[in-house]
């Protein structure tokens, strides 16, 4: 598995954000509103998640991570930002979350602990990587035999475009400029097939609606722009020797 699958410019962005992850009204608010349905739906897609061993791939400050913690599941969050890192570490100190964070990518953890998870959640992070389909690949490689993997990310048309860049970004300034780049984003069907390719079974699509005047977000039918995927691997009833 390559290690290399970093763009540097990305995590210098997610770094310079590191001090307002925790802000609800800062940069990182439609973070905040998005979290709890993308919680909700993990937990549905897992059947729980209390006891189980969860890993958030691309955890940031750890805003999805101590979310999950609150959910009864035991959180290992990795990234490659360090300052994010750093947060995700002091905040759940402060809060006496037992959330574990780790400096490393999804490629190398799952050349280290293959088939250790119980669930995988890589949330808003392939559009962030040059290679999505590698991170797609080691996820499937770190997740148990029976377990689950959810992915988000944005889909790629026009009304992302305008949504996501125009909207978003330059005239309702709900995240800082240059926060996406329309070419990363990544269509359903495309995901479905990096998916497929690494063994995964895909077994459900959930749109991901933001109300920016309400400051409030929610599950939809619709995955134009924002969409979660439901994967499982499947178990074949193998032990491993």
């Amino acid at each position: 598995m390559t290690s290399s699958n970093v763009d540097p410019s990305e995590i210098a962005k997610f770094d310079r954000l590191a001090a307002h992850w925790w802000d609800p009204q800062g940069p990182m608010g439609a973070l905040h509103a998005v979290n709890p349905p993308r919680v909700r739906y993990v937990a549905t897609c897992a059947g729980g998640l209390k006891g189980k061993r969860v890993l958030d791939v691309g955890c940031g400050g750890g805003l999805l991570s101590e979310a999950l913690v609150a959910e009864g599941a035991q959180v290992l969050g990795i990234d490659l930002a360090h300052d994010a890192l750093e947060v995700a570490r002091q905040h759940a100190q402060k809060t006496g979350c037992a959330a574990e964070y780790r400096l490393i990518s999804a490629e190398a953890l799952a050349s280290e602990q293959p088939a250790t998870f119980d669930v995988v959640c890589c949330m808003e992070m392939l559009e962030h990587v040059p290679a999505p389909r590698s991170v797609v690949a080691a996820c499937a490689q770190l997740v148990r035999p029976g377990g689950t993997v959810v992915f988000s990310t944005i889909n790629r048309n026009p009304k992302s475009f305008a949504m996501m860049i125009l909207g978003a970004e330059y005239l309702l300034n709900i995240v800082p400029r240059g926060t996406h780049q329309y070419e990363k984003f990544i269509r359903p069907s495309e995901l479905d097939a990096w998916a497929r390719a690494a063994g995964l079974e895909v077994r459900g699509i959930k749109g991901l609606r933001y109300n920016p005047l309400l400051r409030a977000a929610s599950l939809a039918d619709d995955v134009d722009v924002n969409y979660l995927m439901y994967c499982a691997k499947p178990d074949t009833g193998i032990s491993a020797p």
